[in-house]
C-alpha cells in the first residue's frame, strides 16, 4: 500500500510539474489581443468586408444608368457563289464561283436623357446599399468581438476554477498523508486511508475534467482566431465587471447605435427608391445616338460591283407608356405595400430589441447581486477552510469534517466564478444590444 501511495502521488507530481513547465512557455492572451488578432483574420468578417467593397464599387453613376453606352463594331463577310443575271434587253451574264465581300463597321453611342428620373432614384439606392453595407459589416464586427469576449471570458472563469480544483486536491493530498502516517504509527484505521485516497482520486478526475473542458475553450478560441488549433495559450485571471449601465441609457444608445435597427431603416429607403423607379414608368423615355459608320461591298456580278460608304448619324428617339394592361398600376400598388411592410420590420425590431434589453438588464441585475453574494460566501467559506485545517493538524477534528469544509470552500468559489461569468456576459450582451460594445 505504501508503495502504491508513493508511486500515485510521484505520478501526480511528475504531471503537475510537466503542466507548470508547460504553461510558463504558453503566450499570456490578452482581451485585446483576441479582438485584434479577430478583426484581422475570422472569415465572417472577411466575408461581410467583401460584401461591403462590392456595394461600395456599385456606387457608379454608369451603374445607375447615367451615362451613355458606346459600342464598336465591325463585320467582314465573303461569299463564293454561282450567279446568273438576266438584263432587260435579254442578255444573260453568268459567273461560275465568283467572289464577294462586305466589310461593315462603326462606333455608336447611345444615350437615355431622361427616363423619368429613375436613373438619380436608382444611384440614390446604390448609395443607401453601400451604407447597408457597411452596417451589415458593422453587426457582423459586433457579433464576433461578442463571441470571442465571451469566450475570452469563458476561459477566465475556467482558469480561475481549475485553481480552486488544484486548492482540492492539495488539500487531498495532505489528507492521504496524514492519513498513511497516523495508520502506520497505529491511530488510524486503514477506512481513513482508504477513503482519503477515495477522495483525492474524485478531486483529480474532477480536475482531469475541468483541463479536458478548458482546452476544448482553448481550440473553440483559435478557431474564433483563425489560427493554429493546437495553439496553447493562458489568458488573465482578473474579470472586471461594468456595474454602472442603466436601461434608459442602453435603450437611447440603442436606438441611434444598433446595427439592426440602422439596417431596417436603411432597407425601409432603399424600399421607397424602389417605389419611385416604380412610378418613373409613367414618364416618357428620351435618348439620343450618334455614330460613325462605312461599309465596303464587292461583288463579282450586278451593276455595281464595288461600293463603299462612310459618315454620321444621329437621331433623337422617345417612346411614351400608354398602356400596359394595368401593370404600371399593380407595381405601384406592390411597391407601396413593400414599403408599409418595410416600416412594419423595423418597428418589430425595434419592439425586440426592447425586449431584449429589458429581458437581459434584468439578469444583469441579478448576476450583479449573485456575485456580491457568492463573494461573500467564497470568503466565508476560505474562513472556515482555514480554521478546519488548523484543527485538522491539531488532531481536533474528524476527516468528515474537513471534506466537508474542503466541498464547501470548491463549490462556493465555483460559484463566485461562475457568478462572475454570467454578470460579465450579461454585461457584453446588452452592450452587443445597445451596439456600443468595445474593450
Amino acid at each position: 500500500m505504501l508503495q502504491y501511495r508513493f508511486g500515485f502521488l510521484s505520478l501526480f507530481l511528475l504531471t503537475l510539474l510537466f503542466g507548470a513547465g508547460e504553461a510558463k512557455a504558453q503566450e499570456l492572451l490578452t482581451l485585446e489581443d483576441a479582438v485584434r488578432i479577430a478583426l484581422e483574420r475570422n472569415y465572417d468578417i472577411k466575408l461581410s468586408a467583401n460584401d461591403r467593397r462590392i456595394a461600395e464599387n456599385n456606387v457608379t453613376r454608369g451603374n445607375a444608368g447615367m451615362l451613355p453606352n458606346v459600342t464598336a463594331n465591325l463585320a467582314n463577310n465573303r461569299t463564293i457563289q454561282n450567279s446568273t443575271q438576266t438584263r432587260s434587253d435579254g442578255q444573260v451574264n453568268e459567273v461560275s464561283w465568283g467572289q464577294g465581300s462586305t466589310l461593315n463597321g462603326g462606333v455608336g453611342l447611345n444615350w437615355t436623357v431622361f427616363n423619368g428620373f429613375a436613373m438619380f432614384a436608382r444611384y440614390e439606392q446604390l448609395q443607401e446599399l453601400q451604407k447597408l453595407g457597411e452596417t451589415n459589416l458593422q453587426l457582423t464586427i459586433i457579433s464576433r468581438v461578442a463571441d470571442v469576449m465571451g469566450t475570452f471570458y469563458e476561459l477566465v472563469q475556467q482558469q480561475q476554477q481549475l485553481r480552486a480544483y488544484d486548492t482540492a486536491i492539495s488539500i487531498s493530498r495532505l489528507r492521504v498523508n496524514t492519513a498513511q502516517n497516523r495508520f502506520e504509527i497505529g491511530k488510524a484505521a486503514r477506512l481513513e486511508v482508504l477513503n482519503a485516497q477515495v477522495d483525492f482520486n474524485t478531486d483529480t478526475t474532477n480536475l482531469l475534467r475541468q483541463q479536458e473542458l478548458y482546452r476544448n475553450t482553448q481550440i473553440r478560441m483559435n478557431e474564433l482566431l483563425v489560427r493554429d488549433v493546437n495553439i496553447r495559450f493562458s489568458v488573465p485571471d482578473d474579470i472586471l465587471i461594468d456595474d454602472q449601465l442603466t436601461l434608459a441609457g442602453l435603450t437611447e444608445q440603442a436606438a441611434q447605435q444598433n446595427p439592426s435597427l440602422k439596417a431596417a431603416v436603411l432597407n425601409r429607403r432603399i424600399v421607397e427608391l424602389d417605389a419611385k423607379q416604380v412610378r418613373a414608368n409613367r414618364y416618357p423615355v428620351i435618348g439620343v445616338n450618334t455614330g460613325y459608320n462605312f461599309n465596303r461591298n464587292r461583288s463579282a456580278l450586278g451593276f455595281s460591283t464595288l461600293s463603299t460608304g462612310n459618315g454620321l448619324t444621329y437621331g433623337v428617339s422617345a417612346s411614351v407608356p400608354i398602356f400596359s394592361g394595368f401593370n404600371q398600376r399593380r407595381n405601384e400598388q406592390n411597391a407601396n405595400i413593400q414599403i408599409n411592410s418595410a416600416q412594419l420590420q423595423y418597428e418589430q425590431i425595434n419592439q425586440n430589441i426592447n425586449a431584449q434589453l429589458a429581458a437581459a438588464y434584468q439578469t444583469y441585475l441579478t448576476n450583479l447581486s449573485l456575485v456580491r453574494l457568492e463573494d461573500n460566501n467564497r470568503r466565508i467559506a476560505r474562513q472556515n477552510l482555514d480554521i478546519t485545517l488548523e484543527k485538522f493538524r491539531l488532531g481536533s477534528i474528524t476527516t468528515v469534517e474537513v471534506r466537508d469544509a474542503q466541498l464547501n470552500y470548491v463549490n462556493a468559489t465555483v460559484r463566485y466564478s461562475n457568478a462572475q461569468f454570467q454578470a460579465k456576459i450579461g454585461e457584453v450582451a446588452l452592450k452587443e444590444i445597445a451596439g456600443t460594445l468595445n474593450l
